[in-house]
């Protein structure tokens, strides 16, 4: 991804760059002013409360707080998955994944917290509106017309930039990951010192995120209407053990076992549609988590999950419909449109948070050509369908062979808003990283936020130093964690 993209690979110039239930809500840990002498921060004044115009900036560029000692990773998972699992897990991670989280917190003021998760209830407002939805749907194709059941959709990620004071929403995934590595690093933070000791989370925290993880996938089937109890969930992902975040499903397929509901990891293929009822080997299946990028069940893989679905035998979450009327990128030049707000009926007050806090995204047209190409270095270029950065391009990276693929069809351009900043590396030798934010949120409720620290135009999750951090919201000079996940280097 670049600057504006959501998941991690590097990438040459001009080649596809990367991006990447109700009251389910992580309630933000009050803590005292910053008036404690910390070691760890370098030109900020032990004594000093820093002033809410600035504090959030100031921490970024100079406090070095927080990592974990050694073993406090191996330690978390053994909490959750027992000592052979544990083992199994930390070893996936050291082997694939030795930069997915980061050793400090962001911080950013509590406005940007409170308004990322206005933008998010404005967006679910919006897509409530029948105008809205008959818009999307009337000439979409039919799996998407279907009547998904009652399911809302798990694990939407709503991926901002914060740059000073301003916050750009860059785009909405249905299926994003990493929320349950989140709550298991949440075990294993510990404060470095007596300022941040209040900022730690603990297991008491870690159990309050699992818990609202497993109502939300209750819930999932409460709305479904379905006659018996959910007993069974796959985990369904293409070829899922050579996936990146395969350690997430371990994860996941364990949180479901210790409540109850047995789960299996599964490739698409590996299902069976038979007799009406949706297999995977000799287990009958209720609901799908889907981690699938095939958004609508297309491939010759997904047909035995897309019979079922289609059929009702399945509740799957997150479903086509809600890809389509939540992350499918033209959906973001629709929403920054005063025109077609207007004509949807959607509230003025809604139409201002909108506006101010999403990029002006428009779709690329032949006619706008010329237009685009002279504002190309502002602009930011995703497919419609695009997810993980797949040919999604940097204007100022643009050659004009990949510019004619553009104009081609199937692309928006987005307006860049540039990413956050945060100080990594030590005192005497920093490092500077960007960071975007992550609000994990269910029903238009933001459950979780996390922020991706990288450098480059990825977040790539291979920073030294980088990847998932713990997010701090600052009130003045004082400071809550608002998304309690991330350590350090593994160890």
């Amino acid at each position: 991804m670049t600057d504006q993209a959501n998941e991690p690979v590097n990438e040459p110039a001009n080649e596809p760059a990367n991006e990447s239930a109700n009251n389910l809500v992580n309630v933000p840990a009050k803590v005292p002013a910053l008036s404690a002498s910390c070691g760890h921060q370098s030109g900020i004044s032990g004594d000093a409360v820093l002033s809410a115009a600035n504090s959030h900036e100031s921490m970024n560029e100079r406090c070095f707080c927080i990592s974990l000692p050694e073993g406090a990773l191996r330690q978390a998972l053994k909490a959750d998955l027992g000592v052979s699992g544990a083992q199994t897990v930390y070893s996936l991670l050291e082997e694939r994944c030795p930069h997915l989280f980061s050793a400090r917190p962001v911080f950013i003021s509590a406005s940007h917290t409170a308004r990322m998760a206005t933008v998010v209830q404005a967006i679910e407002a919006v897509v409530a509106l029948p105008a809205y939805r008959d818009k999307i749907l009337h000439d979409a194709p039919a799996i998407v017309r279907h009547d998904p059941g009652g399911a809302k959709g798990v694990f939407f990620g709503y991926d901002f930039h914060l740059h000073e004071d301003r916050i750009g929403l860059i785009e909405v995934n249905t299926n994003a990951g990493g929320a349950m590595l989140n709550a298991v690093l949440a075990r294993a933070q510990h404060a470095c010192c007596s300022v941040m000791a209040s900022l730690v989370p603990g297991a008491e925290s870690a159990n309050v995120l699992e818990t609202q993880i497993m109502d939300m996938f209750f819930n999932e089937w409460r709305l479904s209407e379905r006659a018996h109890p959910l007993r069974t969930i796959a985990i369904v992902d293409l070829a899922p053990e050579q996936q990146y975040l395969y350690p997430e499903f371990l994860l996941f397929q364990q949180l479901f076992e210790r409540n109850g509901v047995h789960a299996v990891i599964a490739d698409p293929a590996d299902l069976v549609w038979r007799d009406g009822v949706l297999w995977c080997g000799a287990n009958a299946i209720d609901l799908v988590y889907n981690r699938l990028t095939d958004f609508l069940l297309e491939s010759e893989e997904c047909a035995a999950l897309r019979s079922a679905y289609l059929a009702r035998a399945v509740v799957l979450t997150p479903h086509p419909q809600a890809h389509a009327l939540y992350a499918d990128k033209r959906n973001l030049a629709l929403l920054t449109d005063p025109a077609a707000l207007q004509e949807l009926g959607v509230a003025d007050a809604l139409q201002k948070i909108l506006l101010e806090n999403i990029p002006p995204t428009e779709r690329v047209l032949p006619q706008h050509a010329e237009r685009l190409w002279r504002q190309r270095r502002q602009l930011f270029f995703k497919p419609f369908a695009g997810y993980g950065g797949r040919a999604a391009y940097r204007g100022d990276k643009l050659t004009k062979r990949v510019w004619q693929e553009i104009l081609a069809g199937g692309y928006i351009a987005q307006a860049i808003v540039t990413p956050g900043e945060r100080v990594s590396g030590s005192a005497g030798q920093p490092a500077q990283l960007k960071f975007d934010l992550r609000n994990y949120a269910y029903d238009g409720v933001v459950q979780w936020i996390a922020a991706r620290t990288y450098q480059g135009q990825t977040t790539n999750f291979r920073t030294p130093g980088g990847g998932f951090a713990p997010v701090c919201s600052l009130t003045g000079g004082a400071l809550a964690c608002s998304a309690e996940a991330g350590n350090t280097e593994l160890k």
